[in-house]
This record gives C-alpha cells, sequence and structure tokens, in this order.
C-alpha cells in the first residue's frame, strides 16, 4: 500500500485556472473524502492522481514515486466510477478478471482473485450473470471487484453511489468503508453529498472554487471550521449565519439581543448550528415562525430572528406543533458559537 502527496497541485485549461495549488498528504491505508459542490473541481483533482488528467503544475507522488509523467497503468491504482464501467457483453466473472488477463496473469491466479473478491463483496451467485440482470447495488460490487482483484496501491471513487437509491447509498457506502479497512489499502472518495462524506472519511477535504478551505477530520471540520463556507457546507441542517457586533466579551445580534462569550471586538457573522439552539422561553434569541418541519425525531423550526429580516432555523427533539408568527426562545452555550470576521475567516 501507499500513502499520497500532493504538492501544489494547479489544473488550467487555456487560460482559466480551475485547481488552485492544492496540498495534501494521505497516510498509507488512509480514507480521504474530497467534498464539495459540483464545478468545486473535486473529480478534476481525482483524475489527476489517476493519471486521466494532466498536471500544469505541482506534483503527485504515490509511495515514493512521482506519478506525473506516468500513464494510469503504471500508477498501481484503481478507479470504480459513477457509471460502473462494465462491460454488457461479458459476464460478472469475464468483467472482474479482464484487466488480469490483460496483464497476463495465469489463469489459475486470476481464477483465485475473482473468487476472493467475489467471496469479500458477496457476488459469488452471480459471477456468471451479465450486467444487465444485475440491480444498481449489485453492478456497484462488481465495479468494486474488478478493482479488488487488481490488489492496487490506491483506490479511486468518483461519485460511485449517485446513482443509487436512498436506501441503497446507506447500506453501500457502509459496505465501502467495511471493505476499505478490511483491505487496509488507500483510498480517495470524491462526493458533494456532504453526509456520505461525514459517515465515510478519516478525514475530508473541502474543495471550493478549485481551492482546499480546510482539510481535517469530520468532527474537527463540524466542531471547528474554519471559513463560513466549510461551516455552511458541513452539518445537515445548515448552520444559521447571523449579522452581530463583538464587544466586551458578548455578541449582540442585529436586534439588540445580547449573547455571552465572544472573542474581538467589531462587526461579526454568527454562526449557529440548528441542533445547538435549546429551547429557553427565556432565552435571548428569539424566532419568529413561519413554519415546521416534522421529521419523527425532531421539528425543524424555520423563521425569522424577532425584529429582523435575518433566517433562524432550530432543530427542536422530537415532534412539535409550531403556528405561524409564533416567537420561540433559545439560548446558546458560548462554546458553541462561531465567530467569523467579513472576509468569512473564522475568529478564534
Amino acid at each position: 500500500m501507499a500513502g499520497i502527496v500532493l504538492d501544489k497541485l494547479k489544473k488550467s485549461y487555456g487560460g482559466t485556472e480551475v485547481l488552485h495549488g492544492v496540498n495534501a498528504e494521505i497516510a498509507d491505508g488512509e480514507f480521504v473524502v474530497i467534498v464539495g459542490p459540483s464545478g468545486c473541481g473535486k473529480s478534476t483533482l481525482l483524475r489527476m492522481i489517476a493519471g486521466l488528467e494532466s498536471v500544469t503544475e505541482g506534483e503527485i507522488r504515490i509511495g515514493e514515486r512521482v506519478v506525473n509523467g506516468l500513464e494510469p497503468a503504471q500508477r498501481d491504482i484503481a478507479m470504480v466510477f459513477q457509471n460502473y464501467a462494465l462491460y454488457p457483453h461479458m459476464s460478472v466473472r469475464q468483467n472482474m478478471a479482464y484487466g488480469l488477463k490483460i496483464r497476463g496473469l495465469p489463469k489459475e491466479e486470476i481464477d483465485r482473485r475473482v473468487e476472493e473478491a467475489a467471496d469479500i463483496l458477496e457476488i459469488r451467485d452471480y459471477l456468471e450473470r451479465k450486467p444487465r440482470q444485475l440491480s444498481g447495488g449489485q453492478r456497484q460490487r462488481v465495479a468494486m471487484g474488478r478493482a479488488i482483484v487488481r490488489k492496487p496501491q490506491v483506490f479511486l471513487f468518483d461519485e460511485p453511489l449517485s446513482n443509487l437509491d436512498a436506501k441503497l447509498r446507506v447500506q453501500m457506502r457502509l459496505e465501502i468503508r467495511r471493505l476499505q479497512k478490511r483491505l487496509g489499502v488507500t483510498a480517495v472518495y470524491v462526493t458533494h453529498d456532504q453526509v456520505e462524506a461525514m459517515t465515510l472519511g478519516d478525514r475530508l477535504m473541502v474543495l471550493n472554487g478549485g481551492r482546499s478551505e480546510q482539510f481535517g477530520t469530520p468532527i474537527e471540520l463540524y466542531e471547528r471550521p474554519q471559513t463560513t463556507f466549510v461551516a455552511g457546507f458541513i452539518g445537515s441542517p445548515a448552520m444559521n449565519f447571523l449579522p452581530a457586533t463583538a464587544e466586551g466579551g458578548e455578541v449582540v445580534l442585529e436586534n439588540g439581543a445580547r449573547l455571552p462569550g465572544g472573542t474581538g471586538a467589531g462587526r461579526v457573522r454568527l454562526g449557529l448550528r440548528p441542533e445547538h439552539l435549546l429551547a429557553d422561553d427565556g432565552g435571548p434569541i428569539r424566532l419568529q415562525a413561519i413554519l415546521a418541519e416534522q421529521l419523527g425525531a425532531s421539528t425543524l423550526v424555520h423563521g425569522t430572528l424577532e425584529g429582523t429580516d435575518s433566517a433562524l432555523v432550530a432543530a427542536l427533539p422530537g415532534t412539535r406543533a409550531v403556528t405561524e408568527g409564533e416567537v420561540l426562545g433559545f439560548s446558546v452555550a458560548p462554546a458553541q458559537m462561531h465567530l467569523f470576521d467579513g472576509e468569512g475567516r473564522r475568529i478564534g
């Protein structure tokens, strides 16, 4: 197995730069998820690691080798795509064996590897079927099996679950994580789904406009986001942002309400996660309700900060009937207040 180093990695198409000096060190056996909105450059970055896109500037190292000039087949990686990329005229066994056959491995070794992977993925019963006879989840297992048999140093996943329904995505992401841990292989996984990222990754890289906004563990990104972009992207429902002023160890909201805590002085953006707002009839944060979403285990109350037009969402445990125009009080622990400056960078 091998780690990966991305050193000042840039990518341009003509005069347009789409990746702006991305740096990362991915440890041997680590599962790293690259997450961000559509068009942020995450698939381009993955394709550069795979050798499917050239490097404009910077360096990619896999293990001890600089791989910038190497073809994909020379990088000892295996890639699993969104669309499975299976040969429709071949059986599952033939699809999984094809890459090994091209490399000239003995038939006995190919059969051993295919059957070992089929047992790991629980698809032995499907080995003689064609891809059209399989469900989406089964096809994705075959695509992973084709990667496993190659015994690569690195697995690369490009939004592999986006074609599956919600229930199957949950099941498959658990299987992918279990599989990666069992094999101990380094993995880089691209997704736009932050819940998928939080549950899969040892560490996450949040990309925004071709730049790495933050690279850390899921809990680090949730508890100490370094920018408003990361704060708003990680967490569901999304973080609230309210204009405020920091002064004298307090945060003063635009309606004059004062919250204890905070550092610095001057205009700030206050970030509050909906789940951290605690129902408190006398609390300083007053939410004027517009509507409520009953989710069973919790109720999301959407509204505005009383006396302002600033949107505010609170998550209440259990079911709660809320009428339009009702004003609810909340408090928040100082440790769960996030302050950002005018450029969206974390304060403190």
